[in-house]
């Protein structure tokens, strides 16, 4: 089974080649993602450049009583749920606090109104709640926004086409209206992890242009239930105001 600190890397690896994230030495991290073992403090180390990603191993892991890098731990940052659903809203409304409220500014309001609203911490918290990207939307900035929205959330599709280049079958976000929401089904190519076998039909998930996983059905589900659940908070809070950038 790949471990947690591979399963992290095939995540962040592709914001990290496209120098969005992470260390600078990118051979590093393609180097776990395919399958290098690190000592665990090496791999914690690495992991830990990606300051958007670590706080919140470091919360679901600390409060589990697990490793930050443990499998569980980051299955619950990148899909969602399992060990996340466990924490208090009080810790982990504390901890983003203290982590994040700097970085969101005249923001923090919309913030903490998704966590009282049933965010949970996840990736799919902090693309929707906490970048403010789709606050942007408003304003005017659809392209880029949406652009990084869609590509910075971990997505899903189905395997249409399997090679060097997967095609994966996927509805992109579009912006309709005031409200952010998959579009209608598209084929698009995607890079496959170095080493995977991928088949028509798979479920998968993406990162940016990269396939991460295959994804068996009660993972897939997950990742669904946690990236909507987080798309109607945003939404809701767009209607309410509360997402617009700081002036």
């Amino acid at each position: 089974m790949t471990s947690g600190a591979e399963l992290f890397c095939l995540y962040a690896q592709p914001p990290n080649l496209l120098g969005y994230c992470g260390p600078a030495d990118r051979d590093a991290v393609a180097a776990v993602a395919g399958g290098l073992a690190l000592p665990a403090d090496e791999a914690a180390r690495l992991a830990s450049t990606f300051d958007g990603a670590w706080p919140y191993l470091e919360l679901i892991g600390g409060f589990t009583s697990e490793s930050p890098l443990s499998r569980r731990v980051v299955e619950a940052y990148w899909i969602g749920g399992g060990l996340a659903d466990s924490i208090p809203l009080r810790v982990w409304g504390s901890s983003v606090s203290d982590r994040f409220r700097r970085q969101a500014e005249g923001r923090w309001e919309a913030v903490e109104s998704a966590i009282n609203s049933g965010g949970a911490p996840s990736h799919a918290f902090h693309v929707f709640c906490v970048y403010p990207w789709v606050g942007l939307l408003r304003e005017g900035f659809v392209g880029p926004s949406l652009q990084v929205l869609d590509r910075c959330r971990v997505g899903w599709g189905r395997v249409a086409a399997a090679g060097d280049i997967v095609t994966v079958t996927r509805r992109p976000l579009v912006w309709e209206g005031d409200t952010l929401r998959p579009g209608e089904a598209v084929d698009e190519p995607f890079r496959p992890p170095a080493g995977a076998e991928l088949r028509v039909g798979d479920m998968v998930s993406l990162h940016w242009d990269w396939v991460c996983e295959r994804l068996d059905k009660a993972r897939a589900e997950r990742l669904r239930r946690v990236h909507d659940a987080h798309l109607a908070i945003a939404n809701a809070e767009l209607r309410a105001g509360r997402l617009e950038p700081a002036r």
